[in-house]
């Protein structure tokens, strides 16, 4: 499986990137800052520098070309203004989706977050409503689109060991807090899950392993009709 990750110096994509690679697959991490590159190709992905913010359309889609699979995991980051929020959390994914349409490219993974699809809490500061606001029009963006999506909606994240161990689900949950190493650990697994497509979900730590709670999920929205989460 050839893979492209958008926000490839991220965390969580440099967890991915070191996953999907140690199993056989080929990785394509694009990054923003050429001085990223050595962190990349050190867990075995291809660095490609391409600023989702000002890259042309025509050079996202070439790059995409020939992927089985597209995923964002980009971000503004801590520190950021409220408008990148907006550039790099919503338009990025919509170039990244559109360029994937464009290039053939039908599995497509968006690492959203939770909150994302409701208003901000009330007295949330401009920076988290933007961050929220954005995330929603990226998801809302991306179920509009001709792909085979799955949207991921992890709790507030830690840097601590993964568990292996989530609870996953297309239902609201209590709030939580969820690894990075984990949320790599199940973007990993639901790549190749197509049972998963058209599908939001909400991740939080828990009691299942990994493999099992994406497995589960097959069964879930057969049997139970289970729906996935709508703004």
């Amino acid at each position: 499986m050839r893979t492209v990750i958008a926000g490839g110096h991220g965390k969580i994509a440099l967890l991915l990137a070191e996953l999907l690679s140690r199993r056989g697959d080929q990785v394509v991490s694009l990054i923003r800052n050429p001085d990223h590159a050595a962190d990349v190709t050190a867990v075995g992905a291809e660095p490609v520098v391409l600023d989702l913010e000002k890259a042309d359309a025509a050079d996202l889609v070439a790059t995409l070309k020939g992927a089985d699979a597209a995923v964002f995991a980009a971000g503004a980051g801590p520190g950021s203004s409220a408008e990148r929020k907006y550039t790099v959390d919503r338009d990025g994914s919509v170039r990244l989706a559109e360029a994937a349409e464009q290039a053939g490219v039908r599995r497509f993974v968006q690492i959203s977050t939770r909150g994302a699809g409701q208003p901000p809490a009330p007295g949330s500061d401009d920076i988290w409503a933007a961050y929220i606001d954005a995330k929603t029009q990226a998801e809302s963006d991306l179920r509009g689109r001709a792909l085979d999506w799955t949207i991921l909606r992890p709790d507030r994240l830690v840097d601590t060991p993964g568990t292996g161990l989530v609870t996953l689900t297309t239902s609201p949950i209590p709030h939580s807090e969820v690894a990075r190493a984990d949320v790599a650990a199940v973007v990993a697994e639901l790549l190749p899950a197509t049972h998963t497509a058209g599908t939001t979900l909400e991740l939080v730590v828990g009691d299942t392993a990994i493999s099992q709670a994406v497995a589960d999920l097959a069964g879930r929205v057969t049997s139970d009709g289970a729906a996935p989460l709508t703004d």
